[in-house]
């Protein structure tokens, strides 16, 4: 398995990458499936020994490598049940491929029923991957209820069955991963919605997908990773790492502006600054002396404040009155590099404004 990457794209993206590798980099597919089954099937020898594997098939490329996982733990002399939702004759492809290779080396699945008690072994769910787009039902719904009820430990291939991999929602029901093994690259919905609830530990492997097809798709999230924090230098100061401006804080909402400007502090920020009702600012002062408080009551006392900042933060406890609306506006009209949170985005989200990033 490697390092985590930061970017995160979309599903069609993922695809058209795996596109790319097999038509233009000549990879046959069948040989991603199989690094992809293989990578399964070391993590589990790694993480959890010889214990006897439970595999759920569904009807697509996901499937293909649950068959993978199963035809090399038959090989390496491990228990395997293999319970399929779709029926193996629906395979196509390099799925079908890949259950033939399974046969082959004395394996068989069975269909999966709904009395099915699952006591003791390890679950593989290979049922949906990233393909799904719509509310888990029928046999699936089943299937992904019964694993939940088991407890047993669960690894998800690629994602867990019923997860939107572009929102992180749960469509109507979803596995719950102890770990997701993601191929190719990190799909946005694993870091976003309900995903931390359902995907557990995330692993990653690139199936030995180059960068220049990942530089061919230009990732528009990425993850915040600590490690990719510089390290400072001994002889700096405070002046040299930014000076943020948090924003908000109305009548009766202290309490978010405060904890939103401390967390700015611990995440490094150089310097500061909280611009919030005049009536909080003792309060803060006297609980987080190294913040710069201003208490303003218009907006134009905001503009003083943004001139000095290289970064502004606006929404925690702004709330939605007139008061809030103009230190809104004040803030997008700057210019400043803008984290908006809270009522920020609620106002935003009653008056939309469209603004280049």
């Amino acid at each position: 398995m490697q390092k985590l990457p930061t970017k995160l794209y979309l599903t069609e993206q993922v695809r058209a990458m795996d596109r790319m590798a097999i038509e233009e980099k000549g990879i046959p597919g069948i040989d991603l499936m199989r690094k992809a089954g293989a990578a399964v099937f070391e993590l589990i020898q790694k993480d959890y020994s010889n214990e006897h594997l439970i595999i759920f098939c569904g009807a697509g490329n996901n499937a293909g490598d649950g068959y993978v996982v199963a035809a090399l733990a038959l090989k390496a002399g491990v228990k395997v049940d293999v319970f399929y939702l779709s029926t193996p004759s629906e395979l196509k492809g390099d799925a079908l491929t890949a259950y033939q290779d399974y046969l082959m080396v004395g394996g068989f699945a069975i269909i999966f029923d709904d009395n099915r008690v699952l006591k003791k072994g390890i679950i593989i769910d290979a049922l949906l991957g990233t393909g799904s787009d719509r509310a888990v039902s029928g046999d699936y719904e089943t299937a992904v209820n019964c694993i939940k009820q088991s407890k047993l430990p669960v690894i998800a291939i690629d994602i867990p069955s019923g997860l939107n991999a572009d929102t992180g929602n749960v469509m109507g029901c979803a596995v719950k991963a102890d770990v997701s093994v993601s191929f190719i690259a990190l799909k946005q919905g694993m870091f976003t919605g309900e995903a931390a609830e359902y995907c557990g530990r995330i692993v990653y492997s690139s199936l030995g997908i180059t960068d220049d097809v990942f530089n061919a798709f230009p990732a528009a999230v990425k993850r915040i990773d600590s490690f990719k924090l510089p390290k400072r230098h001994r002889c700096s100061h405070k002046g040299h790492y930014g000076h943020v401006l948090v924003v908000g804080g109305d009548v009766g909402f202290s309490g978010a502006i405060n904890l939103a400007a401390e967390a700015v502090l611990r995440t490094g920020a150089g310097l500061v600054s909280v611009a919030t009702r005049p009536e909080h600012a003792a309060s803060i002062n006297v609980m987080r002396p190294e913040l710069m408080c201003h208490g303003i009551e218009s907006a134009s006392e905001l503009s003083p404040l943004l001139n000095k900042a290289t970064v502004v933060v606006i929404g925690p406890g702004l709330g939605q009155s007139q008061w809030a609306k103009d230190l809104l506006q004040e803030v997008l009209q700057s210019g400043k590099s803008t984290v908006c949170d809270a009522d920020a985005l609620n106002l935003l989200a009653k008056e939309p404004q469209y603004q280049h990033n």
